[in-house]
């Protein structure tokens, strides 16, 4: 990866910072090893030098799961693992894409048909959405061909966004190939669209990061409208990633979509509960802001309102006063058509309670008492364990991951990014980083061979690295 010292030399190299997008252009006249070498890669293969090259980062989420979609504030911080990619615009209207990685196979289409396949996603797809947001944003008529090398170093499903970096990268590309130009946050908010396309409803927090985020600071990411605050985290603890080895394509099962709409059903079931306007009202924030209530408040209402047994389809229809008909028609989304059952009661639970203590994060953060470590750990606990019991989206193994990385000393520890697999966060205490890190390594990892084989890149501490950037070589 290009790793942040590197990129501070780089910066530093800069006679006069040219903003492009709102992107930082890097006149690069030493190229870090991976940049050179991602060049003559590039050049065996295609036969001529990239133009400039672009890169979109990972994230991890500290605290706030599976509720941006919901409408509430996020916070997390961007990593130093990225999608790299070198780029060469050419007139043959052709997009080739190709991967430093020999498993992900070559793809050419025309750039004025950009088909997106969403029954069996693959790498290139999730390229394909950054494109073709773009593309249509500005209507393009005639964009420009590509060449592109991609290098990514972000472990694939793990819960650390590959996918949206990779989104938000080919988003950049397009722009930059097209001479267009828009800000962080339009290009943040079009790529969270675009990648709907893919047929995932994410929330927008995946792409805000990438591109909104700054180096050494997390971030509290709130929507409607899209806005970033620096959070500070403080001393004495680092952040430490860990891959259960699960592997979790969200885009390729229905628990993340599933879980989508029963927030989106249990809006309206709340909102009709209090005599609101439900049929336009999508998300459990909007109720919130409505009722004009505290989120304390809104779950003595699930309490009230929402039972914890499962919802039938029929149930849901005669709260509403609706036909099946209409349910299948105007609120289930297409891919939701055969779910028969929802459990909304835990699902609003979770999403109020988490919403909580994001808030409540970043008030610790910011007053920094002198138990602030420990404070912020329990919050940790408290969002794996509703997410374990409440949302459902924990797996054995992650758990299993959690109680380790807690037993070995870690402050608070949690699942992050939608789960089903993935990736642990922990927080630990940095003088007892080395210590923590050689016993996960052998209880979970050495282990099982399977693990044993990828223990390297599936665990490793991280700081909050800065977001999207373009390079052009001078």
């Amino acid at each position: 990866m290009l790793q942040e010292a590197e990129l501070n030399s780089l910066q530093e190299t800069l006679k006069l910072p040219v903003f492009y997008a709102n992107i930082v252009l890097l006149n690069v006249s030493n190229l870090p090893f991976r940049l050179q070498k991602l060049k003559e890669m590039f050049i065996s293969k295609f036969g001529s030098a990239p133009k400039f090259y672009a890169r979109a980062p990972g994230r991890v989420n500290l605290i706030g799961e599976h509720i941006d979609y919901c409408g509430y504030a996020v916070l997390p911080m961007a990593i130093e693992q990225d999608i790299l990619i070198a780029v060469e615009p050419v007139q043959t209207q052709v997009v080739q894409l190709a991967n430093t990685n020999s498993s992900y196979l070559d793809f050419t289409t025309s750039v004025n048909n950009v088909q997106i396949n969403k029954t069996k996603p693959q790498w290139h797809n999730y390229f394909l959405c950054g494109l073709k947001g773009i593309q249509e944003h500005f209507g393009l008529n005639n964009p420009t061909g590509i060449n592109c090398l991609l290098d990514g170093t972000i472990p694939p499903s793990s819960g650390l966004s590959s996918s949206s970096a990779l989104v938000c990268c080919a988003g950049l590309v397009t722009l930059r190939a097209n001479g267009k130009t828009l800000s962080k946050v339009e290009l943040a908010e079009i790529c969270t669209k675009s990648e709907r396309y893919i047929g995932t409803e994410g929330g927008g927090m995946d792409q805000s990061i990438s591109f909104l985020a700054e180096e050494g600071t997390a971030k509290l990411i709130e929507f409607s409208p899209l806005r970033a605050t620096d959070v500070r985290l403080p001393s004495g603890a680092t952040f430490v990633i860990a891959n259960s080895c699960v592997e979790m394509n969200k885009a390729a099962t229905s628990h993340y979509n599933i879980r989508v709409m029963e927030c989106r059903l249990a809006t309206k079931l709340l909102s009709k509960s209090k005599g609101l306007e439900w049929k336009n009202m999508l998300r459990l924030h909007d109720v919130q802001t409505k009722l004009g209530v505290s989120l304390e408040e809104m779950l003595t209402i699930v309490e009230e309102v929402l039972h914890p047994e499962p919802y039938s389809a029929e149930e849901i229809c005669k709260c509403l006063g609706i036909t099946l008909e209409e349910l299948r028609s105007q609120i289930l989304s297409q891919n939701m058509q055969d779910v028969s059952t929802f459990k909304l009661h835990q699902r609003a639970k979770h999403v109020y309670s988490e919403a909580a203590r994001v808030l409540e994060f970043k008030k610790i953060c910011s007053e920094a008492p002198a138990n602030a470590l420990q404070l912020l750990g329990e919050l940790m606990k408290q969002s794996h364990i509703s997410c374990r019991e409440m949302y459902e989206c924990s797996c054995p193994e992650l758990d299993r991951l959690v109680d380790i990385c807690l037993q070995f000393g870690a402050i608070g520890s949690r699942l992050t990014g939608a789960g089903w697999g993935g990736c642990t966060v922990s927080m630990v205490p940095t003088d007892k980083l080395n210590t923590f890190l050689k016993n996960v390594k052998k209880a979970y990892y050495q282990t099982d061979g399977q693990r044993l084989a990828v223990e390297n890149n599936s665990l490793f501490a991280t700081k909050p690295g800065r977001g999207a950037l373009v390079f052009v070589e001078a």
